[in-house]
């Protein structure tokens, strides 16, 4: 595979043609594509292995860590933080509301808003995962020169789809996480 042009359907190719170079893409970037797996497998593995003891995933992370950072936050916020759909939220959900970790209310302006709060177990569980993770980062910052969180941060922020990037910088910008370098990334 030479390029990362997408490929024509096997019915719209000239047999024995050759494929043009003409605008071609470069090579794929194997080694960020794989090193940004094995980065997050590992990233991951730290909170995989905890959450298994309360029978939890991934999915159930996901949706304990941005209800703890931002209490309140109503159902559709999380889909699109999530950018998954209401059905496969539903199921997490249920269990960190029966488990006890997350709490629901109906809004006050708007009593058709459900809004997610987590309890006090619900924010140890995500501090303590949060914590684990944080050391993982600053193993890795302590033996990087310096400004090499300021440098991970402006590319992870630009690796996200310009038209979010705003959006997911405000989030990180509220409560605790102020503390993060607030460097603009150009589109």
């Amino acid at each position: 595979m030479d390029s990362c042009l997408p490929k024509k359907a096997p019915s719209q190719e000239a047999p024995h043609a050759k494929p043009s170079t003409a605008g071609a893409e470069p090579a794929p970037m194997f080694d960020l594509i794989e090193l940004m797996f094995f980065a997050y497998r590992d990233f991951v593995q730290d909170a995989d292995r905890l959450l298994e003891a309360y029978g939890f995933g991934r999915a159930h992370h996901r949706v304990l860590y941005f209800v703890s950072r931002k209490p309140g936050l109503t159902i559709a916020e999380l889909l699109d933080i999530l950018k998954i759909t209401k059905q496969s939220l539903n199921r997490v959900l249920k269990e960190l509301l029966g488990k006890g970790y997350v709490e629901m209310s109906t809004g006050v302006n708007d009593r058709r808003q459900r809004l997610l709060f987590p309890t006090a177990a619900g924010n140890d569980l995500a501090l303590e995962i949060a914590c684990l993770q944080s050391r993982r980062f600053s193993r890795v910052l302590d033996r990087s020169p310096q400004g090499a969180r300021a440098a991970a941060f402006n590319f992870l922020l630009a690796m996200v789809d310009a038209g979010e990037r705003d959006k997911v910088a405000d989030f990180i910008g509220m409560g605790a996480s102020s503390a993060f370098p607030r460097t603009r990334v150009k589109a």
